[in-house]
């Protein structure tokens, strides 16, 4: 593979540097370093983060292919400066044996824009009856670290219980969707005082709280890992806060709409803006961004969800829960936790590279931007503000939020073991 020499470059946010990339490892990491054939990128001004890695990504193959595929997914998760993503399990049929998750696995390594990890399913058919091949997962040839039935619940405190009793022979972890049913039975949007003024069935913060408050005591009875996935109330955040001062070992994320989304939007009837959990009240945004930058939330994940135009594009209550998110995360983390004082970039890329990357065990993701490491990177012009064009996207879906809005930071570069996968903001 040729080298390359990135130049310039403000490394997590520091001082300017240069980066030499011979084949698929960091060679060097200097001033006025120089390499003869070098392919050479400018980088003065930008930010060069190590490759981002997602610990939540819907890929939808197999069985919906008309929202997204591996290949459409990773070339968007690319797009986006990632250069790993976790693909969840609520395909069809279902990522709950050795067989599918080697299938997503492979697709994963055919197209080569990311690393793909597949997420098996905790249970049969995401149905909370039965628990699933864990054991066969973890042993296939996609290494299966990390379990969720996400868009449903393990709602079965005793099938929960088994999970993390069973991951913990191998250290994986059970990722929980949070969401009680019997709470939730026609909820359409946050509970509170939209949802009351509109006349949407409503989603209380308790749906969410209960499970987590349950499934954090488990994990301590067992001794196991769990992680939250999407959390989205200031109630779950106190959870998180006390368990974590037990000790009890639980790790959190969140998503980049969450961050900065209110229910207020909702008042338009866009189902561009029905996702699950649903988008919460101001108070619980601050919540998760102090929350965030304190540590209480381990991780930005994006809950990448694409929908075909049709799931959409129809009325409120018949439109499908979920939004596309890898080719804005970063910019929304910018805006709301770089821009606004709570994180510096050496922040962003402890919760959307390295604890990411340590929760799902990612090997040679999240490492150090230093000799003799993996070249999985991603360069940011920080100082680019613009609004979101969701015809670019290379996602196969547009239900993007942010469609017009103008959004700071726009990644220029990604390399995944040395091999850009997007050179100035284009597909290779």
């Amino acid at each position: 593979m040729s080298k390359t020499l990135i130049r310039g470059a403000k490394v997590l946010g520091g001082e300017p540097q240069d980066v030499l990339i011979d084949g698929g490892t960091v060679a060097e990491v200097g001033s006025r370093l120089s390499a003869e054939g070098a392919e050479v990128v400018e980088a003065g001004g930008k930010v060069l983060l190590p490759g981002l890695v997602d610990l939540h990504t819907h890929l939808r193959e197999p069985g919906r292919e008309d929202s997204e595929t591996v290949l459409t997914g990773t070339r968007a998760a690319a797009s986006g400066g990632y250069t790993a993503v976790f693909a969840m399990a609520n395909t069809f049929p279902v990522a709950d044996t050795a067989g599918v998750v080697e299938q997503v696995w492979r697709l994963g390594k055919e197209h080569g824009y990311c690393d793909v990890q597949p997420i098996g399913a905790v249970t049969v058919g995401l149905e909370g009856k039965k628990l699933a091949e864990l054991g066969a997962m973890h042993e296939s040839a996609a290494g299966v670290t990390v379990f969720s039935d996400d868009g449903k619940c393990v709602h079965d405190a005793v099938i929960m219980r088994r999970a993390l009793e069973y991951v913990k022979a191998f250290d994986g972890v059970v990722a929980q969707h949070a969401q009680e049913p019997r709470l939730t039975e026609g909820a359409q949007m946050n509970e509170g005082v939209v949802s009351a003024e509109l006349g949407l069935g409503g989603w209380p913060a308790v749906a969410e709280e209960s499970v987590i408050a349950r499934d954090v005591l488990l994990a301590d009875h067992v001794g196991s890992r769990v992680h939250i996935c999407h959390l989205s109330t200031a109630g779950s955040v106190e959870i998180v806060r006390w368990a974590k001062s037990r000790g009890i070992r639980v790790t959190a994320e969140v998503t980049p709409h969450h961050l900065l989304l209110t229910d207020e939007l909702v008042r338009s009837y866009n189902p561009v803006y029905k996702v699950n959990p649903p988008l919460r009240t101001e108070r619980d945004v601050l919540a998760l961004r102090e929350a965030l930058a304190d540590g209480t939330i381990d991780i930005v994940a994006t809950d990448h969800a694409p929908h075909p135009h049709e799931d959409k594009d129809c009325e409120w209550a018949a439109a499908a829960m979920g939004m596309v998110g890898l080719e804005t995360a970063l910019s929304v983390v910018q805006e709301t936790m770089v821009d606004t004082g709570l994180l510096d970039w050496a922040g962003v890329a402890e919760r959307m590279s390295f604890t990411p990357a340590r929760i799902g065990r990612a090997e040679g993701h999240g490492r150090p931007v230093s000799a003799g490491e993996p070249a999985n990177l991603t360069l940011v012009d920080t100082a680019y503000r613009g609004p979101v064009d969701p015809a670019g996207f290379a996602s196969r879906s547009r239900n993007t939020p942010y469609e017009g809005r103008e959004l700071p930071g726009r990644v220029t570069h990604t390399w995944l073991r040395g091999k850009a996968t997007l050179v100035d903001g284009k597909l290779t």
